[in-house]
């Protein structure tokens, strides 16, 4: 790593971004020393998922990392910091997150009730609400999510306040205060970092948000991420690696720092 910090706070997407199922370890080792040395310098590091608590909590040991994030950003919106190896809710970011999420989809439940029996009388896909979201989805393919995804962008276009978060062939509904942008910007302006010493890195369409230079303006991609995702990056003046995954973002991070 270079003898002088450029960045301080490194904001990472996990699956697909810097984890894979397939590699052994999931995370490279030689980007686990590139972030514990971060570390040890002073930089910050969050993971920025989709994932909930209990999902990255079991792929993190699964995968039996040497490292660990100091922050969380989960389900693409709520904010944690880890303290004694506990991971505690940001305050007031996360109630208020909740408070909107809930006022948002009770003002909106009839018409939701309604565009669900649309869908569900349409698609064979798989329809179910969870905690966060009202209408949650499952397709069968990307075709057929791509469909789906038109239908509630069409819907969400009467609804101001409410997007589309999509990843592969899930997607579900959300405020649109509220994304993996929006919290990392959050979490920047708590701890004091802006904009020009953040790193963003991802790869899919939930990433997008955060893939911005308002949010960060160091910005990286896998040789694995999505085309669009690619090209977010690259207009922005960021960097898209020719390796895939973690290696691909150590790829990006030590070019950052000989930079």
């Amino acid at each position: 790593m270079s003898s002088s910090l450029v960045v301080r706070l490194l904001s990472t997407d996990f699956d697909g971004t810097i984890h894979d199922d397939f590699s052994d370890p999931r995370i490279p080792a030689a980007l686990q020393d590139w972030i514990a040395a971060f570390q040890a310098r002073g930089g910050l590091w969050v993971i920025n998922t989709g994932r909930e608590m209990a999902g990255l909590m079991e792929a993190l040991g699964r995968g039996r990392f040497r490292i660990q994030p100091d922050y969380l950003i989960l389900v693409e919106r709520e904010i944690y910091r880890r303290d004694l190896g506990i991971y505690a809710p940001i305050e007031p970011w996360n109630s208020q997150c909740a408070q909107d999420h809930s006022r948002l989809f009770d003002d909106l439940s009839s018409d939701l009730s309604l565009l669900l029996r649309r869908l569900t009388s349409t698609y064979d896909a798989s329809f179910y609400a969870d905690p966060y979201s009202p209408i949650c989805a499952i397709a069968q393919s990307n075709l057929q999510m791509d469909a789906i995804q038109a239908e509630l962008e069409a819907f969400c276009g009467a609804a101001t306040r409410l997007t589309v978060v999509r990843n592969d062939i899930y997607v579900r509904l959300s405020h649109v205060g509220y994304s993996k942008g929006t919290a990392l910007s959050e979490l920047g302006r708590l701890i004091a970092i802006g904009p020009h010493e953040r790193v963003a890195a991802g790869d899919h369409l939930n990433d997008l948000p955060m893939l911005r230079r308002e949010h960060a303006h160091h910005l990286l991609a896998p040789s694995n991420a999505l085309s669009i995702v690619k090209l977010q990056v690259l207009n922005q003046g960021g960097f898209v690696a020719t390796r895939p995954a973690g290696l691909g973002i150590l790829e990006g991070l030590e070019r950052l720092v000989t930079a």
